[in-house]
């Protein structure tokens, strides 16, 4: 899906994607590549202006001439340390800090933008999963191995983006105050080997370390349960700051935000009857020191 979450159920957001949008959408049709365009054009604007050449701003900025002309180009997307020393070395008044966000969601797939919006800003998720480890838990090894093996091939530059700001996401387990998080995640999700063997050790002590935190709670969902609420798919359930709930789903990179009560509350009492049938907390890190044969 070549558009953003589309909002449905009892409300539709004015101006959000409708289901199917995006469907053979071109690359240049992405609305995050237009705002990268334009924030390049805007950063070169005001590189001349100050009449530096890219390789003395590069010294100004930490960053090779290559890497600038990349941001200017709207081929890379720049980091947020980026942005900050450009506006200073630029004397841009916030000009570019102003763009920061906008920039920052740009590296996202555009059908997962306005969940990683919400995600930032969450005090609550619920977070169950099928095909693979979530990608709040993910490692990096990981992540780029589920990158590498997706079909049809993404650009190396294009995995670089998108691994990067997986992990720029799980900043959620440092933030204070901290959001309660809660995974259910099926037991042959945790039996993949993606990426091989090793990398999957990783991962599974990586799960044995977030589930260590307070606000984290992980379940495992055993395959052999005769019981099981949520054969639909995965979904994640996100409680905002300001007392708002809403859904999201995703399949085949098209995505649905559900903000409509029925929807929601459907939602929110599968995932309440998913954590009754799967191990507890403690089983469920129980059984993954099992699978690394340190139980």
């Amino acid at each position: 899906m070549g558009a953003e979450a589309a909002m449905t159920q009892d409300e539709h957001e004015p101006g959000a994607a409708g289901p199917g949008a995006g469907a053979g959408t071109r690359p240049e049709d992405d609305p995050g590549r237009g705002v990268l365009v334009a924030f390049g054009r805007q950063l070169k604007l005001l590189r001349v202006q100050a009449g530096l050449d890219r390789s003395e701003f590069g010294k100004r900025t930490g960053y090779a001439p290559q890497s600038v002309a990349s941001f200017e180009q709207g081929r890379r997307i720049p980091p947020a340390r980026f942005i900050d020393s450009a506006d200073e070395a630029l004397g841009a008044g916030g000009v570019l800090k102003a763009l920061k966000d906008e920039v920052a969601r740009a590296q996202y797939p555009a059908f997962f933008r306005d969940m990683a919006r919400l995600e930032a800003r969450a005090i609550g998720l619920s977070v169950y999963a099928n095909h693979a480890v979530p990608g709040l838990l993910q490692t990096a090894e990981y992540a780029g191995a589920v990158f590498r093996i997706q079909r049809p091939l993404l650009e190396d530059e294009v995995i670089e983006q998108r691994l990067t700001a997986r992990m720029t996401r799980q900043e959620i387990f440092t933030r204070r105050p901290a959001p309660l998080l809660s995974f259910v995640v099926e037991e042959v999700v945790l039996r993949k080997p993606i990426g091989g063997r090793e990398v999957l050790r990783g991962q599974l002590e990586r799960i044995l370390l977030a589930g260590q935190n307070r606000n984290v709670e992980i379940q495992v969902m055993p395959t052999d349960r005769e019981d099981h609420a949520a054969l639909d798919g995965p979904f994640t359930v996100i409680e905002t700051a300001d007392g708002k709930r809403l859904a999201y789903t995703e399949v085949q990179e098209d995505s649905r935000m559900y903000s409509g009560h029925r929807k929601v509350h459907e939602l929110e009492s599968r995932y309440s009857i998913l954590r009754s049938q799967a191990l507890t907390p403690c089983e469920s890190l129980a059984f993954v020191e099992d699978l690394l044969g340190v139980g």
